[in-house]
């Protein structure tokens, strides 16, 4: 794309806060802490709604993993009457009722192509299809989830039945009495078996490799919550030790039905890669029962008929690619030391990657959910009100000589 053609036939805008690209929960809760300090943004969102990861590229039965007082937006709660578990469709209404709240009113259809930090003016120049905003700082808030992953399969063009992307699946009404693959055994593939199975689908979940499942709940209390209060007293391995005791315990040797467990515990491996630990919510009855076939990685399809790595050939109707989401930001944001190219993801580990250069902030990137995301927000929201204040000078002169 030719990006300065583009400049010179778009509006400039100029933004006296930050431009927050993303409405998604890190964007909302970033707009959210600075306006509680009196700072405006420009919130900046390619789809025509806010969470739309959410609202349009998630499973209908999807509920959030951990209790709800752990995904909370900093400065408002959860309605009390909500579940523990709030449904997709209780959270993405507390996402609206938040932005109503703070006054949130993101630009809707403004996908960004470019942002580039301008030294000659010390500001930075966020340019969609429509406008380019000129601003002093940046927040980044794609997340982590930008874009679908979608592995390419030896023989996808042959397979000839319906192969697609979790982001695309909304219930297995689709696949009812089918024979279908599912690619992927993180939490979205585990709960789209079990969703296939209410269809009365027969699912096949293709485990690549080693898994931890974990119990959601264990000793009376959510497992996510319980890890987080031995962590104030005990160190990592040691809870992990506990934690895979008691999942023995509840789930049985997970390795008798094709799910062996990595030789790091889910807390060491969630550290160390970012990987998070399955939380059954039903899938593992399913697996021991038969209902839900373990398979190996695929070596190639044809015509219905998928061949496994084992040699094993089995026919099916479909493939849901259950592979993940990647950041995109590499796409759009041209800078060099904050993000790495080969991710999209801050190259500083947690908690240091929320901050980068020439004003340029990162929220939702920190592989730790929204737990993660509202710590972040409020962090940029603290250090863009320092800096505005000493700042605020230079912004007003700047904005008389453009």
């Amino acid at each position: 794309m030719d990006y300065d053609h583009l400049r010179k036939n778009t509006p400039t805008v100029f933004v006296p806060g930050p431009v927050i690209v993303g409405a998604g929960p890190s964007g909302l809760a970033t707009a959210a802490c600075l306006k509680e300090r009196g700072i405006p943004s420009v919130v900046l969102e390619r789809s025509e709604c806010i969470a739309s990861l959410w609202q349009l590229k998630s499973y209908d039965r999807l509920c959030l993993h951990l209790p709800k007082h752990f995904c909370e937006l900093p400065l408002m709660s959860f309605p009390n009457d909500f579940p523990m578990y709030p449904s997709k469709g209780q959270f993405v209404n507390y996402l609206v009722g938040y932005a109503d709240r703070f006054g949130i009113r993101p630009e809707f259809g403004q996908s960004v192509v470019k942002a580039e930090f301008d030294r000659s003016v010390g500001f930075w120049r966020v340019r969609t299809r429509e406008k380019e905003y000129v601003c002093r700082w940046l927040v980044a808030a794609t997340g982590e989830n930008g874009e679908a992953v979608v592995p390419v399969i030896d023989g996808m063009g042959e397979f000839g039945g319906e192969i697609m992307h979790t982001s695309l699946y909304k219930n297995g009404d689709l696949f009812r009495d089918k024979k279908v693959l599912v690619v992927g055994c993180g939490n979205s593939g585990m709960e789209v078996c079990l969703d296939l199975c209410s269809y009365n689908a027969r699912p096949s979940l293709v485990v690549r490799n080693k898994v931890h499942v974990l119990p959601r709940k264990m000793l009376g209390t959510s497992t996510f919550g319980l890890s987080m209060l031995l962590l104030k007293w005990l160190p990592v391995r040691l809870v992990d030790r506990l934690l895979l005791v008691v999942s023995r315990f509840i789930l049985g040797d997970t390795a008798r039905f094709g799910l062996n467990r990595p030789s790091a515990g889910p807390l060491e491996l969630k550290n160390l890669s970012g990987k998070t630990p399955v939380l059954d919510v039903g899938t593992l009855a399913k697996i021991k029962t038969g209902e839900i076939m373990i398979s190996p990685a695929i070596q190639r399809l044809s015509s219905h008929c998928v061949e496994f790595i084992d040699g094993r050939k089995e026919i099916f109707d479909a493939i849901i690619l259950a592979t993940g989401y990647k950041s995109n930001v590499p796409s759009w944001l041209k800078e060099k030391e904050m993000f790495s190219k080969k991710d999209g993801l801050p190259k500083k580990p947690f908690p240091n990657g929320w901050k980068g250069e020439n004003g340029l902030y990162a929220v939702g990137f920190t592989k730790r959910g929204l737990l993660g995301a509202s710590m972040d927000a409020n962090r940029i929201a603290q250090d863009i009100e320092r800096c505005w204040r000493i700042e605020s000078k230079h912004l007003s002169s700047f904005t008389n000589s453009i």
